[in-house]
C-alpha cells in the first residue's frame, strides 16, 4: 500500500508542480495587488484637485458619453481622498455585427473633484504586459494561466486550475501519509507499559519528520525542508487547496456539493443561467433607481454602512449594491460587505448576502475567498498567504529535486549493474 501512495505523490507532485509554483508566487505577490498597483501607477490612482467630488452617478454619465460602446459594470459611490475613482466597463453589442464591441479597455480611472479621465486600461490582459497590467496579469495568472477561449468558452484555465487544486487537496493528505513512520504490531495481550513504549518509540521515530537537519548534506536539507514544511504548514495548505477548488468550481461541483449535503441559501446568481457572451441582457434600470431602492432597503434594515458600490452583471441581469465604509473593499477583514440584489428588468429585490448571517453552510461558502486570500484575518492574514505563496514555491522546487536525485540514483544503480553484468569472467 504505502508503494502506491509513494508512486502517487511521485507523479502527481511531478504534474502539479509547475502550476503550484506558478501560483504560489503570484499568490505571494497578488495578496498586495491594489498597493502595489499603486505604487507602480501613481498617475492612475493618485488625484489632485480641491472641492468636493462630483456625484459617482454623474461620472458614470459620463464616462458612458464619452464612449458609446461601453456600459458601466461597477462603480464605487465612495472614493477616497486623493485617490481617483475606479470604474470597471463592460462593452455594449455593436448593431452592426450582433457581437460585443472591442474597445480595448474595461478600467477608467477618472479624477473625482474634476472628472477628468485619468487613464483606461485593459485589465488582466494578457498581452502586452506593461506597468500598468502587471499586476492584473499575475492576478489572472493565479486563477487561469490566461488560458485563451476556445469554442465558445472562456473558463478553460479556470477548469483546469480547479482540477489541479483537487490534485493537491488529495496529494497533501497522501504526502502527510508518507511522513509517517511504520507502526510496529502492537500483539494482543501485551502490557500496557510496553504499548506505551511502542507509541513512545513512533513518536520518536516521527520527530525528526518536524526538523531540518542543517548540517546534513545539501540533498539531506533539500528533503527536511520539503517534508517538515509540508507537516508545519499543513494545515494552510490543505485551506489553500480546498477554497482553490471551491473558488475555481463553484458552480460546476462545489455549491451543487454543499446543495447536497448541507442547507445552502442561494444567491440570485445561483438561480440563473448566465446569458451567452454576445448577448447580454439590456438593463431597463438606471444605477440612480437601484442606488434609491438600496438606500431604502438598508435604512429600513438599520444599516449603518452606506452603499459603496454599485454593479450590474450583464450575463446574469442583476444589479448588486454593496454597503461599506471608504476603503473597505480592499484589505478589510471579515467575509465581505452587506448585498442586495436586484433584477436589471424590473427593479424586483432578489436577495441579498449579510456577512456572518445565515446557515453553517452560508458563512462557510463566504468565507471560502476571504481564506483563500487571507482577507479574513485582515493584515495578518494577507501576511500569512503572501508567506504560504513562497512556501508552496518552495516546496514545489524541492518536490522536484528530490525526485531529479532519486532518479540520478537509480539510473547509476543500473548502469553499475549493466558494467557489471558485461565485465567478462575471471580466467582461472
Amino acid at each position: 500500500m504505502r508503494y502506491l501512495f509513494v508512486f502517487f505523490h511521485r507523479w502527481v507532485g511531478l504534474i502539479i508542480a509547475a502550476f503550484l509554483f506558478v501560483t504560489g508566487l503570484t499568490g505571494a505577490v497578488i495578496s498586495w495587488d491594489h498597493e502595489l498597483d499603486s505604487w507602480l501607477n501613481p498617475e492612475l490612482h493618485m488625484a489632485s484637485g480641491t472641492g468636493p467630488a462630483k456625484p459617482s452617478l454623474d461620472l458614470a454619465t459620463l464616462v458612458e458619453a464619452r464612449d458609446p460602446r461601453v456600459r458601466v459594470a461597477r462603480l464605487p459611490l465612495q472614493p477616497e481622498p486623493g485617490e481617483a475613482l475606479e470604474v470597471i466597463v463592460f462593452p455594449k453589442v455593436d448593431p452592426a455585427t450582433g457581437r460585443l464591441f472591442e474597445p480595448g479597455y474595461n478600467q477608467v480611472f477618472l479624477n473625482p473633484v474634476t472628472g477628468a479621465e485619468l487613464g483606461r486600461r485593459e485589465r488582466g490582459q494578457a498581452w502586452p504586459i506593461t506597468r500598468q497590467t502587471l499586476v492584473s496579469f499575475l492576478y489572472k495568472l493565479h486563477y487561469s494561466l490566461h488560458v485563451p477561449e476556445m469554442w465558445g468558452i472562456d473558463r478553460w484555465g479556470i477548469w483546469f486550475m480547479g482540477g489541479i487544486a483537487i490534485a493537491w487537496m488529495i496529494d497533501c493528505f497522501v504526502g502527510f501519509y508518507l511522513t509517517l513512520p511504520a507502526r510496529k504490531t502492537v500483539r494482543p495481550g501485551q502490557p500496557l507499559a510496553v504499548r506505551r513504549a511502542l507509541a513512545k518509540g513512533w513518536w520518536r521515530r516521527w520527530k525528526p519528520a518536524w526538523k531540518v537537519k542543517t548540517s546534513g548534506s545539501a540533498y539531506r536539507i533539500n528533503f527536511d525542508l520539503h517534508r517538515a514544511f509540508s507537516l508545519w504548514t499543513w494545515g494552510v495548505l490543505i485551506l489553500l487547496a480546498f477554497t482553490a477548488f471551491s473558488l475555481n468550481l463553484y458552480r460546476e461541483l462545489f455549491y451543487p456539493v454543499m446543495s447536497t449535503v448541507s442547507q445552502v441559501t442561494p444567491l440570485p446568481f445561483d438561480l440563473r443561467r448566465p446569458a451567452t457572451k454576445h448577448r447580454p441582457i439590456e438593463p431597463s434600470l438606471t444605477y440612480a433607481q437601484v442606488l434609491d431602492l438600496a438606500r431604502a432597503e438598508g435604512g429600513k434594515r438599520g444599516w449603518t454602512d452606506p452603499v459603496g458600490a454599485l454593479a450590474y452583471n450583464q450575463r446574469y441581469g442583476i444589479y448588486s449594491a454593496r454597503f461599506f465604509q471608504p476603503g473597505d473593499d480592499h484589505g478589510a477583514a471579515g467575509v465581505g460587505p452587506a448585498m442586495l440584489f436586484y433584477d436589471g428588468k424590473d427593479g424586483r429585490y432578489l436577495g441579498d448576502r449579510q456577512p456572518w448571517v445565515g446557515t453553517a453552510a452560508d458563512i462557510f461558502v463566504q468565507a471560502q475567498f476571504p481564506i483563500h486570500s487571507g482577507r479574513l484575518l485582515g493584515l495578518p492574514g494577507r501576511i500569512l498567504i503572501s508567506l504560504m505563496g513562497l512556501v508552496v514555491a518552495m516546496l514545489s522546487v524541492t518536490g522536484v529535486v528530490i525526485w531529479w536525485r532519486k532518479r540520478a540514483a537509480r539510473i547509476s544503480v543500473r548502469q553499475k549493474a549493466v558494467s557489471a553484468e558485461s565485465m567478462p569472467a575471471p580466467v582461472e
